[in-house]
């Protein structure tokens, strides 16, 4: 489904989701007060309802029906390549959301890890908001590679990077001034305020390496690409957070610890002791 006729029914089919989507959670949510179980459900629900409209649009279409005529012996062959490939994609998937996933648990072992993870939260929706527009452009991206004119799909390439990049750092500008948007706690509202500038450099950067990894998956580099998510995620991503989360203000505390001048500490202890018993006046005037 990568022609122009199937992306525009695609895309109507995903439209009509997102507003079945939307009504059933408000239903579910707010009129049936299942509360997240029920957001759940009818996210699962509504995965479900994509897939089978899509199946449906293949089948019944006279675009796809000439690309498929049914179940034959011939569907089993190439299987073995088409595994490898598929394997190597599920990896590449998996890893960049489990790293996701990953990072929501150990924001719950921070201090106050509710309104840390209440911060990260509103931090991981907007990124995700700005990331669906990029992962249209990976589409596009991992198409280009398979045409039959490499320079018109270096072009394209390109063109499609720099309008990502473009959107990307116009969301990074918005991203700023959003720190009330999903709370009016004022404590989660002012950690989120802390966050937005690092969540600015992240939409940026998410906005060129979604259509870059479309270009991997265009030139079958999808076991590459794997490796790449295993280095920058796991080897240098977590450990490096883990750090700066939890290791960096105890090593900075030693360090000062170590630096101090006991013998000025003691000096300027007393005199603010000093200072505090010229102020003091007794209790009962004589």
């Amino acid at each position: 489904m990568h022609g122009r006729r199937p992306r525009e029914e695609r895309s109507r089919i995903s439209a009509a989701t997102l507003a079945l989507h939307v009504a059933l959670t408000w239903l579910a949510v707010c009129r049936l007060g299942l509360g997240l179980l029920g957001a759940s459900l009818v996210h699962s629900l509504s995965w479900w309802v994509l897939v089978a409209a899509q199946f449906a649009y293949i089948v019944t279409s006279p675009t796809c029906r000439g690309t498929w005529t049914g179940f034959t012996a011939r569907a089993f062959t190439g299987l073995g390549g088409f595994f490898k490939l598929s394997a190597a994609s599920a990896v590449m998937l998996c890893l960049e959301i489990w790293y996701v996933q990953m990072l929501v648990l150990i924001t719950g072992l921070l201090q106050n890890p509710e309104i840390s993870l209440d911060s990260l939260s509103v931090c991981m929706t907007v990124n995700g908001w700005v990331f669906m527009i990029s992962v249209g452009f990976n589409a596009a991206a991992s198409w280009e590679p398979r045409t039959q004119y490499p320079r018109a799909g270096a072009f394209s390439v390109v063109a499609v990077t720099s309008l990502s990049l473009a959107v990307a750092v116009v969301s990074a500008g918005v991203v700023l001034r959003l720190s009330y948007f999903f709370t009016g706690g004022e404590a989660v509202a002012r950690a989120v305020s802390d966050l937005c500038p690092l969540l600015a450099v992240t939409i940026v950067l998410n906005g060129v390496q979604p259509v870059l990894s479309g270009v991997a998956v265009g030139c079958g580099w999808q076991a590459f690409v794997a490796y790449v998510n295993v280095g920058c995620y796991y080897i240098a991503g977590v450990p490096l957070g883990v750090f700066l989360g939890f290791g960096a203000k105890t090593l900075i505390l030693l360090w000062f610890t170590f630096r101090t001048d006991w013998n000025k500490e003691v000096k300027k202890a007393k005199a603010r002791l000093a200072k505090w018993e010229d102020k003091k006046q007794p209790l009962l005037q004589e």
